[in-house]
């Protein structure tokens, strides 16, 4: 069952933000001026994306970093605000908790919310541990973050299957065995046309014995202002429906009985609520402009039409442990995972029933129903890794593991449309609507049980050697294999029917990269990269066939099952840093195989994921960062990429499928992207800093689906 009448929203946000240095320790601050001048010359940003310490200048490929301070002045709270400053990133913003990312144009469209067999095309991770789910990444808190890691390409050697785009990396402060110390962050949010937001975030660290167990926590809470507005039926506008709030906790402790060992266990708990979605409609079956029952209507901006409230909510909880041995010459890292799920989805589904009874010629009353779509996933995930990397310094580094994960995703969708039995019993006979509920309730034309069960474990390896002291080569793989099984039943009238469907998929490969990394001199590094990745596959739903007409049920019905999405990226790039001045850039080309693409079955009311055969994505990004003096920092980040389709997606009479034609655009993807920020700060005390600046960001067009 599928819903979806939009098109993408836009916002003017105006932020303002105070950030509150209560410090009671010199751990979480610069001690004196003298020691920030110091550590601000030499700008070191050390990060893990290779799964080793090193600084973002030594990385082999593309990678954007964001570090506490940064998100901090840019007033970030999501990860559509690292977007707008990392170049090659985009985001497509569907509300708190439902964001879709896409990195270097590597993208295929939205994902909607009743396709959980369709799978990530990124993947993020809070520290060690995986939080992807398609469509529901979890949209974490930016506060108290060490720093934010983009990394751009493929990242299936070292990060799995859901990071064939690439990967973020949310890095949160760890627990500081030796200070006392913590910090306060106060911020107000204005959106044009819209209401007010802000935030209150409070963050602590207390070493409980000294170098051997510490303990932090951090809780935030934020109002999310909203800016759509509803017209209603038979009552005034309801004014920023797509407000919300968001509150977390997040607690860990460290601790060190030697120090050869490091144990860090830690507990994430989180909660979304929104109160509507971030929808403008230009068209409506109950309001248009070209009713002649009904009174006419033209939609102004940011505005759409409701019968029913709309709700959002996501409760998420995070258990994970990272060990760490160190054995000399090597450590050996365990990551075990535990994360839990509950999502609710509830949309006003009116227009869809209605169209849907004015195609079976159900009377205007029936068509008037208001109908609730209420869409729930409860999702459980279980992820071990082991893996041993070396520790001393040399020429040969490497880093060898395994990888073992095991999900369980419920999904269920029911459509609650009071007084529905009644006319279909009376248009198509009495007794129709128990004759296809199913087992399902009364007044509910379309309802669908999928418990997926979800294995998969993985062996990968990484090396570099240093052939001379500035050239290095990288080598590295993973091998996979994954296996999906799934039970679908549906009823009700618009269903098609299935009672305990079994489908499953499996897939394995194996994922390698190359890296040549060359010093010119001390400041100029050249990179060049061949990497590949892949996104697993999965199994269509049935279509609803009582809906579809006969070309329609031709045209889609053979799409059951969709198979892997793999790429090959070959990029090179340069990075430099000379004085005040660092400079990264790189060009890239992708060649993706079997890129899944979704679209509207017709008048099937459905959607289907199959594999376009060939499709391509070609661009530059850079980034540059200078501080002409003491205080003032400014950057400037773009990307300029061109992502088509390379292949023709036809029906048997030639026509092509939702624009899917070679040389069209993918969607989601813009064709021109850039930011600029400038922050000047000052030190007011020895534990406090002022700011201030601005940011300017630009992204182009874009489409949300194919068939736009």
């Amino acid at each position: 069952m599928s819903f979806h009448a939009s098109r993408p929203s836009w916002r003017t946000v105006l932020l303002a933000s105070v950030f509150a240095g209560v410090i009671a320790a010199p751990a979480l601050a610069q001690t004196t001026a003298a020691t920030e001048d110091e550590e601000r010359r030499e700008d070191v940003v050390i990060v893990t994306a290779t799964k080793r310490e090193s600084s973002l200048q030594e990385v082999p490929f593309s990678i954007g970093a964001l570090s506490g301070e940064d998100l901090q002045r840019l007033g970030a709270g999501s990860i559509e605000d690292i977007a707008r400053n990392i170049a090659g990133f985009t985001v497509q913003n569907l509300g708190p908790g439902q964001s879709q990312i896409a990195i270097r144009g590597v993208a295929a469209g939205q994902i909607v919310r009743d396709q959980p067999g369709v799978k990530e095309q990124v993947g993020v991770y809070l520290d060690e541990s995986a939080t992807s789910l398609s469509l529901f990444t979890p949209d974490f808190d930016l506060f108290d973050l060490n720093r934010v890691e983009v990394l751009r390409g493929p990242q299936g050697t070292l990060f799995g299957a859901g990071s064939i785009g690439g990967t973020v990396r949310y890095i949160t402060n760890q627990p500081d065995l030796k200070e006392f110390g913590g910090h306060a962050e106060v911020g107000f949010q204005a959106v044009e046309d819209g209401n007010l937001g802000g935030s209150i975030k409070v963050a602590a660290n207390a070493p409980i014995v000294e170098d051997h167990l510490a303990v932090r926590v951090a809780a935030y809470f934020t109002r999310y202002p909203g800016f759509i507005d509803a017209l209603r039926e038979n009552a005034p506008v309801a004014n920023d429906v797509n407000d919300g709030q968001r509150f977390g906790v997040r607690a860990a402790a460290t601790w060190a009985p030697t120090s050869n060992i490091t144990i860090t266990p830690r507990i994430v708990y989180q909660e979304v609520d929104t109160n509507g979605f971030n929808r403008e409609e230009v068209f409506n079956l109950f309001a248009n402009p070209n009713t002649t029952t009904r009174p006419p209507v033209t939609f102004s901006d940011r505005q759409q039409f409701l019968l029913l409230e709309e709700a959002f909510r996501d409760r998420t909880i995070l258990a994970d442990i990272v060990s760490v041995f160190n054995f000399g010459p090597a450590d050996l890292t365990l990551v075990s995972s535990y994360i839990d799920r509950a999502i609710l989805v509830s949309r006003d589904a009116s227009a869809l029933t209605g169209s849907v009874s004015v195609d079976l010629g159900f009377p205007d009353a029936a068509v008037l129903l208001p109908s609730n779509l209420i869409d729930e996933t409860d999702f459980s995930q279980f992820s071990q890794e082991v893996r041993l990397s070396s520790a001393e310094d040399g020429r040969f580094q490497w880093v060898v593991g395994g990888f073992f994960t095991v999900s369980d995703r419920d999904y269920t969708q029911v459509l609650p449309t009071p007084g529905f039995d009644a006319f279909t019993d009376l248009v198509l006979g009495a007794g129709t609507s128990a004759a296809v509920a199913n087992g399902f309730g009364a007044d509910s034309p379309f309802n669908s049980v999928l418990p997926f069960d979800n294995r998969q474990f993985a062996f990968f390896g990484e090396a570099s050697y240093d052939i001379t002291e500035r050239l290095t080569f990288t080598a590295g793989g993973r091998y996979y294999n994954f296996d999906e099984e799934r039970l679908i039943t549906t009823g009700g009238l618009f269903a098609n029917g299935d009672t305990l469907q079994f489908d499953e998929t499996s897939s394995s490969g194996f994922t390698p990269r190359f890296l040549i990394s060359y010093d010119l001199n001390d400041n100029l590094t050249l990179n060049l990269q061949a990497s590949r990745g892949f996104r697993l596959g999965g199994v269509n739903d049935p279509l609803n066939t009582p809906l579809c007409n006969p070309i329609d049920l031709q045209i889609f019905g053979g799409f059951q099952d969709f198979d892997d999405e793999t790429l090959w990226n070959f990029e090179g790039g340069v990075k430099s840093q000379f004085g005040p001045f660092t400079f990264n850039s790189a060009v890239f080309y992708t060649d993706i195989s079997n890129l899944q693409v979704t679209l509207d079955a017709g008048s099937c009311s459905s959607r289907i994921t199959f594999n376009v055969p060939q499709a391509r994505t070609i661009g530059g990004e850079f980034e540059l960062a200078v501080t002409p003096f003491q205080g003032l920092d400014v950057s400037i980040a773009g990307t300029v990429q061109d992502a088509e389709f390379r292949s023709d997606v036809v029906d048997s009479t030639g026509a092509i499928i939702g624009g899917i034609a070679d040389g069209n655009r993918l969607p989601t993807v813009p064709n021109l992207q850039i930011s600029f920020n400038a922050f000047y700060s000052w030190r007011i005390s020895e534990d406090a800093e002022a700011f201030f600046g601005g940011s300017f960001q630009h992204i182009g067009t874009r489409f949300t689906q194919p068939s736009d």
